[in-house]
């Protein structure tokens, strides 16, 4: 990989077959483990929004597999591009704030109405990737912002852990016990150890309920797209806000955060190409990861920041079995109690909150804007039908501009005639 020393940010390396000679190197267990957990998190909430908007717009049960088959399959095949083509830990689920958007917006349109809508909004981040313009939006935010942004996505994964603890004490309880257990003895993969642990109490209080199981493999579908310019307004336009404020720029700030230089321009161009394809199989579209993300760009998922790519590849193989059989795994991850998910998910991204806090934080003269992003994008605020993850960008970056104002040409007139500033120093990642 190339690393970037003007930031600190290690670049994407663009031989993809030298990274896919080195990709079996890079799957070790914790690597294997921490690609499950992304698709064991995304395919359990998030895929019980799609379900819900399917049913809310009197999709057929084959419709819905169908709409499933496209979003789980093609994240799946493009994630493992993207890691093979920049050898980054880079994930392309499908926006989860779009699906939850569609739970009333297909109550107004027909199928092939909603697939003309989705095609459109992939053309507008296909032409946003050619053209660059999302990228040097994105420059302009202060160093503190992002990871702040960061930190505050990750925040309710880490507190619902003990707030899920009066419904399930000893599971949680075993979980968090076994992860901290395991990383006091020295591993550096503790949360394999919590899902053991909190397997073994789910099963031994009577909380598995695993019923009427049979196998089942789901089939695509096409789909004509009809085009309609209202469907364009009230659907293409509010799905490319969300996936633009909650997942590509969320996604790019915890790529940022963990030491990373995102490719943002070859991202939105993949994405935007494979959903316009994926849309006439139903799909509403990929995007880059970002909550689920953190996982794959820990140290936990490997300790070598070069290698962690092959967490994320392990996502998308994952995710094309979990695409091929949704039904079968489906019944699974209902028989868990949702208190699992959510504890398993808490623990596997303390280590990515405590490094968003800790570059949050790290330059004084940043740290009101870097608190004012950090505790409004915890807030979870939604104004305009924007996530907050938009609105602490977009603060933090204005606070600082508030609290820096007048300094730049301060400086200039105190300064010696020569300056030799020392080299950036690159992220420090915590030790997990």
């Amino acid at each position: 990989m190339t690393f970037d020393a003007s930031n600190g940010l290690i670049g994407p390396q663009r031989d993809f077959w030298q990274n896919l000679r080195d990709l079996p190197g890079t799957l070790t267990l914790p690597a294997i483990i921490a690609g499950f957990l992304v698709t064991f998190v995304g395919y359990t909430g998030p895929m019980a929004i799609v379900i819900q908007a399917g049913k809310s717009g009197g999709f057929t049960p084959d419709q819905i597999a169908a709409w499933i088959w496209a979003v789980a399959v093609g994240n799946g095949i493009v994630t493992m591009f993207l890691c093979l083509r920049y050898r980054q830990p880079l994930t392309s689920p499908y926006p989860t704030a779009g699906a939850a958007l569609l739970v009333t917006g297909l109550t107004l349109y027909t199928l092939p109405e909603a697939v003309g809508a989705y095609i459109v909004c992939a053309i507008f981040v296909i032409l946003l990737g050619i053209t660059g313009l999302f990228e040097r939006a994105m420059r302009l935010v202060p160093r503190g912002v992002v990871p702040g942004v960061l930190a505050g996505i990750l925040l309710p994964f880490g507190v619902g852990i003990y707030k899920a603890i009066p419904d399930s004490p000893i599971m949680i309880v075993s979980m968090v016990v076994a992860f901290y257990v395991a990383k006091r003895w020295g591993s550096r993969a503790p949360t394999p150890w919590a899902l053991l642990a909190g397997f073994i109490a789910v099963v031994m209080t009577g909380q598995l309920h695993l019923v009427n199981f049979h196998i089942e493999v789901t089939q695509p579908m096409l789909v004509a797209p009809v085009f309609r310019f209202d469907a364009v307004i009230n659907l293409a336009l509010p799905l490319l806000l969300l996936s633009l404020t909650s997942q590509y720029a969320t996604g790019q700030a915890v790529q940022i955060s963990s030491g990373y230089e995102p490719p943002m321009n070859g991202i939105l161009t993949t994405t935007g190409i494979a959903s316009v394809i994926l849309a006439f199989f139903g799909g509403h579209g990929l995007t880059l990861g970002a909550l689920t993300a953190a996982i794959v760009t820990s140290p936990e998922a490997h300790p070598d920041p070069t290698k962690r790519y092959g967490a994320a590849f392990m996502s998308g193989v994952f995710y094309v079995v979990f695409g091929i059989f949704g039904a079968t795994i489906s019944q699974v991850f209902a028989a868990l109690p949702a208190s699992f998910v959510t504890t398993a998910a808490g623990l596997a991204l303390t280590g990515a909150i405590l490094n968003g806090l800790v570059n949050a934080l790290q330059h004084p003269a940043e740290r009101d804007s870097a608190i004012v992003a950090f505790l409004c994008t915890a807030s979870g605020a939604v104004i305009g039908g924007i996530a907050a993850p938009f609105w602490g960008l977009l603060g933090g970056t204005l606070i600082e501009a508030l609290m820096s104002f007048g300094e730049k040409k301060k400086n200039e007139e105190l300064a010696p005639a020569v300056v030799v500033s020392p080299p950036a120093t690159p992220l420090v990642e915590p030790r997990s």
